[in-house]
């Protein structure tokens, strides 16, 4: 019997190449006067994966000045929790809104 060879898995370039040559998009979050402040800052934590501290901060932000940037993502990314984010909201009838923008 000879030496057992292990095969090592290898990453595929041309999909590590197109992660990182995505255009990225800014997310914006708008102020509304319905949509109650503690959903929106649940929708930051759980779609957005933003840390407590950081979801508050944005939300109080578009509160005060009608909107906040949320983070930056590749253009598919954003629109995937963007369309999350919406469907959430339209569940409980609210009118959260969210916009993207090139960086």
């Amino acid at each position: 019997m000879g030496p057992k060879t292990q095969t090592i898995p290898r990453i595929h370039e041309d999909a590590q190449a197109e992660t990182s040559e995505a255009p990225l998009y800014r997310v914006i979050i708008h102020n509304d006067n319905i949509t109650p402040m503690d959903f929106v800052t649940h929708i930051l934590i759980t779609i957005f994966l933003l840390p407590d501290a950081n979801a508050a901060y944005i939300m109080y932000t578009a509160h005060l000045k009608g909107t906040a940037y949320v983070q930056t993502l590749p253009k598919a990314e954003a629109q995937k929790r963007i369309g999350k984010a919406h469907f959430a909201a339209a569940l409980k009838a609210y009118p959260l809104h969210f916009t993207m923008e090139p960086e």
